[in-house]
């Protein structure tokens, strides 16, 4: 016989599993998810990325994202797209996919990237022209130009409708967590971390 306590621990067990199980895009019953009004094929349709096409590039690192937020019609398929774009010596900064691995695709340009892993392992790579690279599902990531005088451009699959990015420089230091907490965590002064914090706002 189990005792009230043991059949207690094994549900939340269980509950805990079907829930890790269920942390990506649920499955959908159905062959696509509409709205409840007629669609046609302009439904399945993005033409956001035309401004691509003969735009002027911009300064500083801009992602263009292609998300269930911008094309509905993702909604249960589990796939999105980013459209990255470096000019000379920018960064994106490092950074988290909660939800989704991603899979860079390098248009044009080197880029230098890379992840660390939760052995705290570094893998990086410069890219060039044609090379891609995979960062792991929630693992701190990052890519960077480190040409002078050359823009990149590269265009990032994901394993999720929403992927969700959080930038760790703007989660830790623009989120009003304690600084004397910043402090204990990073062994830096009050004054550094304020410094850090008044650059990430400008």
């Amino acid at each position: 016989m189990f005792t009230k306590l043991e059949i207690t621990c094994a549900l939340v067990f269980v509950f805990s599993i079907l829930h890790i199980a269920n942390a990506g895009d649920p499955d959908i019953l159905t062959d696509f998810v509409a709205p409840n009004t007629t669609i046609d094929a302009n439904y399945f349709t993005f033409t956001g990325l035309r401004q691509l096409v003969g735009g002027v590039y911009p300064t500083t690192f801009e992602a263009i994202k292609v998300s269930v937020n911008e094309f509905p019609a993702l909604d249960g398929l589990s796939v999105s797209y980013a459209v990255l774009q470096f000019p000379s010596g920018s960064v994106n900064p490092v950074h988290i996919h909660p939800r989704p691995s991603e899979l860079l695709f390098l248009i044009f340009g080197t880029l230098q990237v890379g992840f660390v892993d939760t052995n705290h392992t570094l893998f990086k790579q410069t890219l060039q022209l044609g090379d891609m690279f995979v960062f792991p599902k929630g693992l701190v990531h990052f890519q960077y130009n480190n040409d002078t005088k050359e823009p990149a451009l590269a265009v990032s699959a994901f394993g999720s409708a929403n992927a969700g990015t959080q930038s760790i420089p703007t989660s830790v230091f623009n989120t009003s967590i304690f600084e004397g907490i910043l402090e204990a965590s990073f062994h830096a002064k009050r004054a550094t971390i304020r410094k850090i914090e008044d650059g990430l706002k400008a």
